[in-house]
């Protein structure tokens, strides 16, 4: 069975191959995109089953990034993942399917998506 295969957008690379190794030690596969740019052209290429989204990037913002993906991937699981929790507040972060305020432990955001394929019905995660 395929691996589950989840699309990390994080600007910061420490930070970014944190969660991606993480999510592979928990079976799941990862694909790193560093902008919004480079995200909108991993999604064109299809074969993601859910998205790990930072807000604060340079140039176009997670929050920019959000209703596009809504728009262009309707149902695509996505969660929201920043340091900043007064995001949540913002109407636009209602399209996530969750909202994480990142820790040093990768744990919470491992977690978080078992949870969300769980409730997505997706069967493709090796744990």
């Amino acid at each position: 069975m395929a691996k589950a295969r989840i699309l990390v957008v994080e600007d910061d690379e420490k930070q970014r191959q944190l969660y991606c190794e993480e999510l592979k030690l928990a079976g799941y596969e990862t694909i790193e995109a560093r902008n919004a740019s480079e995200a909108e052209e991993i999604l064109n290429q299809g074969d993601v089953d859910l998205i790990v989204l930072d807000i604060n990037m340079p140039g176009v913002s997670g929050m920019e990034l959000l209703p596009r993906i809504h728009e262009l991937h309707p149902g695509m699981p996505v969660i929201i993942h920043t340091a900043y929790g007064s995001y949540r507040e913002n109407f636009i972060s209602w399209l996530a399917d969750m909202f994480i305020v990142k820790s040093p432990d990768a744990g919470g955001l491992v977690e978080a998506v078992k949870e969300l394929l769980s409730r997505k019905g997706e069967v493709k995660k090796n744990s």
